[in-house]
């Protein structure tokens, strides 16, 4: 077991030394409060999230396409938490005061912690993209959903020749869902799916990469690689094409219904005080073991998390950082409230250390690709298989177990 490296330590106040406040309610906040709420006598637990429901992020293209129900994917706090021991406040934390061990919400209450995870997450990033703040959409909240979910009927209501959807980015995001609108528009529209590097999907496995290929070419979605977005406006998006070769590069303006932007990630914390050290996108530096470093009663889950290597004995660079997903912070939440329990008791904590269990992709409606434990599959099946191990993920054991009823009811052999 390994402790962190040299904490700051602050003195907490004697009524709130056993405190544990969780700030963010996504995969590593939530599922590290439930973690919590299944140990015999565990510390008081306030989890901190402006939203109502938890969303279930993976599955949100099969929301958008009508596949799943929107309390399948998207449950009430309220309904997760109750009769398990925490607390939930619907507030949002603009600053912790790391001296005092307090923090402050934008409902203007002031809040004593013993132990505070940090578990914001993540949000859109749009680079300073002129003109994409105002224009484009996201793919992150419900009310994106529903905006894609008008955008789409409007098109199919009042068809009209060269519609055009423009997704940025084809990482996971963009390919899941450029397949998804391409089935959802029915010929109605055209998708583009902008990518500024030279292929699609470049962290993925080749298998699953092949069947993305695939997948896009049956839907007709056209893949512009080496192209950067140099503005988006109301009804175009302007791109500066790359073409291989030694091709001089060209600006072009599509005329587009909507641009889709799912290019990249940034990380906003609340305002720490007094600052914590960060890596270059954002995210807090953390020890092997989650904590944040410099700091005794600060933890960290899920995307915000930069795990520091601890061979680096300077404290100057973030070790090789598992992947932005929802995997990792599954896995993080055992190990981390486990952590919470041991850093109250004074005792040794625990690295974390992650373990791939292999990538699943949605691929249009009813297909998936998957790659795990050295199965490849592609199809239908692969379909099913996903959302299984998918629900076996939900939020809750009574939730999993009214999800799986719904899906028997609507089976049809």
């Amino acid at each position: 077991m390994q402790g962190h490296p040299n904490p700051a330590h602050n003195p907490v106040p004697n009524n709130v030394q056993n405190n544990v406040v969780i700030v963010g309610g996504g995969f590593g906040g939530l599922y590290t409060a439930l973690a919590l709420a299944q140990r015999k006598h565990h510390p008081p637990v306030l989890l901190i999230e402006p939203n109502d429901r938890f969303l279930f992020l993976p599955l949100l293209y099969e929301l958008l396409s009508g596949e799943l129900r929107g309390w399948e994917i998207a449950p009430r706090y309220d309904g997760l938490l109750a009769g398990r021991g925490l607390a939930w406040l619907q507030d949002r934390v603009e600053r912790i005061d790391t001296g005092g061990h307090r923090l402050h919400t934008a409902g203007g209450r002031t809040i004593a912690y013993g132990r505070l995870v940090l578990a914001t997450g993540a949000e859109s990033n749009t680079f300073a993209v002129p003109g994409a703040d105002r224009h484009s959409l996201g793919f992150r909240s419900l009310a994106d959903v529903e905006r894609l979910q008008r955008l789409v009927a409007d098109l199919r209501q009042q068809p009209r020749p060269l519609q055009r959807i423009a997704v940025v980015g084809a990482g996971p995001t963009g390919v899941e869902l450029a397949c998804k609108l391409a089935d959802m528009v029915q010929g109605s529209a055209v998708i583009e799916l902008i990518e500024q590097g030279p292929q699609l999907l470049p962290q993925a496995r080749a298998f699953n990469r092949e069947q993305a290929a695939l997948a896009l070419q049956r839907r007709d979605v056209r893949l512009r690689a080496r192209t950067q977005v140099e503005a988006v406006e109301a009804g175009a998006i302007t791109l500066r094409c790359h073409p291989d070769g030694d091709s001089p590069a060209h600006a072009e303006t599509l005329a587009v219904r909507a641009v889709v932007w799912t290019a990249g990630l940034s990380f906003r914390p609340p305002r720490i005080d007094p600052a914590p050290a960060c890596d270059s996108r954002g995210r807090l530096l953390c020890g092997p073991d989650l904590r944040l470093r410099d700091h005794a009663d600060l933890f960290v889950a899920g995307d915000l998390a930069a795990p520091v290597d601890p061979q680096d004995t300077a404290g100057e660079g973030p070790g090789p950082a598992p992947p932005a997903t929802a995997q990792v912070a599954f896995q993080q939440a055992p190990v981390l409230a486990a952590n919470l329990i041991r850093s109250l008791a004074g005792e040794p904590l625990e690295p974390f250390q992650w373990n791939d269990l292999g990538e699943m992709m949605s691929l249009g409606v009813g297909e998936a690709s998957l790659t795990a434990a050295g199965v490849t599959l592609a199809g239908p099946a692969a379909y099913q298989l996903r959302r299984l191990a998918y629900l076996t993920r939900l939020p809750g054991r009574s939730h999993q177990w009214r999800v799986a009823a719904g899906w028997l009811a609507d089976w049809k052999p």
